[in-house]
């Protein structure tokens, strides 16, 4: 499964670091330490955790994009027989794109991987992180 660092976890989140770490180090959001000592995050887990804050009106988040992308990550995946539906969580955005499940299972999509959403017009595309 993947994991993140403090720093790439704050980045998803639209947070600072610091503001990542003191909510790991309240227990906001699980870590755990890989062989060398670095505090992760598992992805599943931050994907609630990006879930949760965006509902909550005192998030410290960045209500800003730039040129269109909305980097984050994949908190749902809906598999049908051709199509699939995918939703991003990107700070406080909640994007959600249709796409092919060939383009799903190409880019390996699943809760917890990092994505970028770009958004334009009314179309989302996701790029794979």
């Amino acid at each position: 499964m993947q994991s993140y660092t403090i720093g790439q976890a704050a980045r998803l989140l639209g947070v600072s670091p610091d503001t990542a770490r003191r909510w790991a180090d309240a227990g906001r959001v699980a870590t755990h330490r890989d062989d060398t000592g670095r505090r992760l995050i598992y992805g599943r887990d931050l994907a609630a955790f990006s879930v949760e804050i965006a509902h909550n009106d005192d998030a410290e988040t960045s209500r800003t994009s730039v040129r269109n992308a909305f980097p984050g990550i994949v908190t749902a995946v809906k598999l049908g027989d051709v199509a699939a539906q995918v939703e991003i969580q990107a700070g406080p955005h909640r994007l959600v794109s249709l796409v092919t499940r060939e383009a799903v299972e190409e880019l390996g999509l699943e809760v917890g991987a990092e994505a970028v959403a770009r958004v334009k017009s009314t179309s989302v595309h996701i790029d794979r992180a």
